[in-house]
């Protein structure tokens, strides 16, 4: 491990035992305004790992925001051993205009591993890479759904990564998926830097769910906790159900435009047939039920009240790894 030396982001050294903020700088506003991009460095004196916790790759998912705000607030942010980054918003300019994309309308995290004379957002992609990433160890990336539809707390990886696997595990969401590295994501270049890095779902885009919020925070102390990274004073809750591991899912599409009633089966376990919503035209001519194609758990749900034909409303798991359970999961 590195943490006994100095480590250096973005030209700035950090001693073992020191704690600095670090405003990174690197485009303007169009109206010459200053944009820093805060990211939260606090080291311990003992050697240990470099673990990074990051949001906001897409502005508008602002639940992954508070989950690294309250690792900064409660100050599970300071490690027992080893060192902690956090980065509550890595995309401050769609953070600022409540979007998605960055300002040249690309998403950043398909983006990386960017280029240093490229798009605003290539750019931004290539000295994250570049200035944070040679020092990090492990990393787990908060994520919401996007639009309105609404993830039940999840955790992505790729397979055939006993490691990243063992993480997964510790970290315990009320699910896992096993999820391709997407060309041009955070993810995937990390990946090949042989970073360990989970991907957290959890809540839709522009919203702060409590219990999502709760669930990514317990999760990383439970992954502080098996780094030995984890300050005493926090407690760990271990939950009685071990995480479901989904490996294939399939959307549910709306087969008609209309108002959507939603029946609140996110996070369940449905049976074939199961009345997921109805959807209705607002005149009171007609009501057309959307049941579950086949039994699974409903790991996503849209939350618009209004939709058009052809539209991903329910996505719902098809094969899991091993069946824990079917218990309803808030």
């Amino acid at each position: 491990m590195r943490s006994l030396k100095p480590i250096t982001i973005f030209g700035e050294s950090i001693l073992p035992g020191e704690n600095k903020t670090i405003n990174v700088e690197m485009a303007r506003l169009h109206t010459t305004t200053k944009l820093n991009i805060p990211i939260i460095v606090r080291r311990s004196k003992l050697d240990g790992p470099v673990v990074l916790f990051s949001a906001g790759i897409h502005g508008d998912e602002i639940n992954g925001i508070e989950i690294v705000r309250q690792l900064i607030s409660k100050k599970i942010n300071k490690p027992k051993r080893g060192t902690i980054i956090c980065i509550p918003i890595i995309n401050m300019y769609g953070f600022v205009n409540r979007s998605r994309e960055f300002p040249d309308g690309r998403d950043l995290n398909r983006s990386f591993p960017g280029s240093k004379k490229g798009s605003l957002a290539s750019r931004f992609a290539f000295h994250i890479l570049n200035e944070v990433m040679p020092e990090v160890h492990y990393a787990i990336d908060f994520h919401a759904g996007g639009a309105s539809r609404f993830n039940a707390p999840q955790i992505r990886l790729a397979e055939n990564d006993p490691e990243l696997k063992l993480l997964a595990d510790t970290f315990n969401a009320p699910f896992t998926l096993y999820s391709k590295n997407i060309g041009g994501s955070f993810r995937n270049s990390s990946t090949k830097m042989n970073i360990k890095m989970l991907l957290f779902e959890g809540g839709k885009s522009l919203d702060i769910n409590k219990e999502v919020a709760n669930e990514g925070i317990n999760g990383v102390k439970r992954v502080l906790a098996y780094l030995d990274m984890l300050d005493p004073k926090h407690t760990v809750e271990i939950p009685e159900n071990k995480t479901i591991y989904i490996e294939k899912s399939n959307w549910v599409r709306a087969k008609c435009s209309g108002m959507l009633h939603d029946y609140n089966t996110i996070g369940t376990f449905v049976k074939k047939g199961t009345v997921l919503a109805t959807i209705t035209d607002p005149f009171g001519k007609f009501e057309r039920k959307i049941k579950a194609p086949n039994d699974g758990y409903v790991i996503n749900s849209n939350q618009s009240p209004i939709v058009y034909e052809g539209d991903a409303i329910f996505h719902l798991s098809t094969s899991l790894v091993t069946e824990k359970n079917k218990n309803v999961l808030h």
